[in-house]
Formats: structure tokens, C-alpha cells, sequence
């Protein structure tokens, strides 16, 4: 099985069917020793390496496809032989002739998720510490949660990580978002009185930020400077109305967002469960996904 797993993996690097890169390959290298290591005969002691590079066609002329152009983008086997759409022939029994001929046996089933179901004529990157990606999410977040508790929502935070792939320029596909927000998080819904909140952003200060609504934020040399909600320095003795995700509640990322919450309601939706249909909603409307960044966090060397 590890030596079926390396084989896979490493022809998908050449057959490269993946969404289109957005800019600069990216490649990395990690030593596949430890995963091979009960199983490494088969290797006749060469060294073997993992490596990802950009699925941008470059080396059979395969593109990212939607439901209906699967020969066209992805090329087609016959009698075990893989015909590229550069033109290029890999002779049956290749490991990318094998490679392949799974992926395209497995393409029917996977029509409903790559339906093309919005547009983002610009596309969106994730980024740090702020981008319009992560302030889209963020902020569509808090409307769900002000929706679910019927309450006004003054803040929210889901972590960074919690957006695992960047918003494609031109077609979205249902699966761009599957793969965005993959996690089973609730969106959750608590209060906070704003020295909690306060206490909360001088750890993202001092740590890692993460992605934020409804703040307006000052970091210093990993102090925070200043904080404002709804337009106001924030008032220690107030109480707000916060957005968070399950895991960010008690310790993911290091954060405990829900520590001293006068009350907190964990829904049963997920992330994807709020974001998938807004997207979908969007298209239907004939709506382009569009955002952009508003400043709302600045980190500064002194």
C-alpha cells in the first residue's frame, strides 16, 4: 500500500490536474523516510522525496475542470494508454498511463462537486494579517450568528487556519469551497465583556493574529495600541455580542475564546453549512463574490 501511495502521488505531480496556480510555483521538499520506513525494499535504497509543485498544466497540458469539459482539460485512456492534452502519449502500464486511468474513472462521481456554482472576477488570497479573503469569511460569520441568535453580533474571530485554500479567480466550483472551510466547526454565538475581548486581541497581538471582525486594531511591536468595536475604543465593562467556531472555544490555536463567557449557544451548523449556500445563493442572483480589505487590523515595527 506505501509504495502504491508514493506512486500515486508522485504521477499526480506529473499529470497535474489540480485548480490553476495563482502565482509563483510552489514546491516544497520533505524526506518520505518515515512513511516508507516499515516498507522501503521496494525502493532498491534510492532516496525518495515528496515534492508539490503548481497544478498549472505545465507538463501535460491538463487544466482544472468543471463537470462538463473532463476529456478536453483532462485528456483520455485508451487500451491503457494515456493521450495528454498536450498531445504527449504515456504508454500503458506507466505510472502515469495508471494514475491516469484512476483519475479519470472517478470523474463521473464527481460531478456535483465541480459545478460551477459562482464567479469571483478577481479572486481572493489568504493573508496576514489581514486579506480580503479572510474579512469576507469573517464577516459573512457574524451575519449567520446574528441570524441564528437573533441578537447583534459586534465581533467575531475564526482562526487562519481554519481557511485552507485561496478563492479561484473566474469559475468557483462547489468543491473550491468543500476544500476552503473542509472542518467540522459549529458556529457558536457569546458574550464577552470587552476586557475579555481586550485580553483575547493582546494575545493575537503578542502571538499569532488571527481572522477578525468588527475590530478596528493597532499592534505595536506585538503590543496592541489600540481597539475599537463598533467604531468605539472598547468599553471593559460592556458586554458584546462574539461569533467564534467550536474550536476556537476552549484552547484550538492556543485560544479560548468562550473563557469567562457570560453565555454561549453552539449551534448546530457548521462552517460549511453557512458558507457553502451563501455562495450558492450569490450565483443563483448572478452575484459576483467580491470583497476587499478595509484596514481593520495594522501591525507596526517600531
Amino acid at each position: 500500500m506505501r509504495k502504491y501511495i508514493f506512486i500515486l502521488l508522485t504521477s499526480i505531480a506529473l499529470f497535474s490536474c489540480g485548480r490553476k496556480a495563482s502565482g509563483p510555483a510552489e514546491a516544497f521538499e520533505r524526506l518520505a523516510a518515515d512513511s516508507l520506513a516499515s516498507d522501503s525494499s521496494w525502493a532498491f535504497g534510492r532516496t525518495m522525496v515528496w515534492r508539490r509543485v503548481a497544478m498549472d498544466g505545465s507538463r501535460t497540458g491538463v487544466q482544472a475542470t468543471s463537470a462538463k469539459d473532463v476529456a478536453e482539460k483532462m485528456g483520455s485512456v485508451e487500451g491503457g494508454t494515456y493521450y495528454a492534452p498536450d498531445g504527449r502519449k504515456f504508454a500503458a502500464g506507466t505510472a502515469t498511463a495508471k494514475v491516469a486511468s484512476l483519475l479519470l474513472s472517478v470523474q463521473d462521481s464527481m460531478v456535483d462537486v465541480k459545478e460551477v456554482i459562482a464567479q469571483c472576477p478577481g479572486g481572493m488570497e489568504r493573508g496576514y494579517p489581514e486579506s480580503a479573503l479572510g474579512d469576507w469569511f469573517v464577516d459573512n460569520m457574524m451575519a449567520a450568528a446574528e441570524k441564528l441568535s437573533g441578537k447583534k453580533v459586534s465581533f467575531g474571530i475564526v482562526n487562519t487556519g481554519g481557511i485552507r485554500e485561496d478563492m479561484p479567480e473566474g469559475d468557483v466550483l462547489r468543491d473550491d469551497i468543500l476544500s476552503m472551510f473542509p472542518f467540522k466547526n459549529n458556529i457558536c454565538y457569546l458574550e464577552l465583556r470587552g476586557k475579555d475581548i481586550r485580553v483575547l486581541l493582546e494575545q493575537l497581538a503578542a502571538t499569532e493574529w488571527q481572522v477578525v471582525g468588527g475590530a478596528r486594531c493597532v499592534v505595536r511591536d506585538g503590543k496592541l495600541v489600540s481597539a475599537e468595536i463598533d467604531g468605539k475604543p472598547i468599553d471593559d465593562s460592556e458586554i458584546y455580542g462574539v461569533m467564534t467556531i467550536s474550536f476556537l472555544l476552549d484552547g484550538g490555536d492556543g485560544i479560548s475564546v468562550a473563557r469567562n463567557a457570560k453565555t454561549l449557544d453552539i449551534y448546530p451548523q457548521y462552517v460549511m453549512d453557512v458558507m457553502l449556500p451563501y455562495v450558492e445563493s450569490l450565483g443563483k442572483a448572478g452575484k459576483p463574490i467580491e470583497y476587499a480589505t478595509d484596514g481593520r487590523i495594522k501591525i507596526e515595527k517600531s
